[in-house]
């Protein structure tokens, strides 16, 4: 059965919206959580009701080694400089072979945090750096 085929985890890129910008390292945080509100009814109604209250999509965070391209750091500057530009973007799982399995879309996303590349002359890691997206939707397709 094709449809319950269990999709591997490591094979992601991010789309902009004009492509892919790069492969990714690690994104976690893709999250939905609604409020639960306690109710209790009028009466002598001995249980407490569960309502549904306000949503909360969770910031996304993106590990990626560092290259050459200067995308993401010129959006994160913008925002740094006042001047937010949201975007819907898209975190897309890919198969060994390279067709899309599904995506993640993100609406209104923006660059909120940065943190560089650890240095470590004593070392031969891959020079990693980590941006968070804070994001008003998310939506599979």
């Amino acid at each position: 059965m094709a449809d319950r085929d269990i999709y591997r985890a490591y094979n992601f890129i991010l789309d902009l919206g004009a492509g892919p910008v790069g492969y990714f390292t690690e994104v976690t945080g893709l999250a939905v959580d609604i409020e639960a509100i306690d109710y209790r009814e009028g009466g002598a109604a001995p249980a407490v009701r569960k309502l549904a209250g306000r949503v909360r999509y969770g910031d996304v965070t993106m590990r990626w080694g560092l290259t050459e391209s200067r995308d993401l750091w010129a959006w994160l500057m913008t925002a740094a400089a006042g001047q937010v530009e949201r975007r819907h973007l898209s975190v897309i799982l890919v198969s060994p072979g390279g067709a899309e399995l599904t995506r993640w879309n993100l609406t209104d996303a923006w660059p909120r945090s940065w943190r560089g590349a650890e240095l470590n002359a004593m070392g031969n890691d891959v020079a990693i750096e980590t941006l968070v997206f804070a994001c008003e939707g998310i939506d599979r397709a």
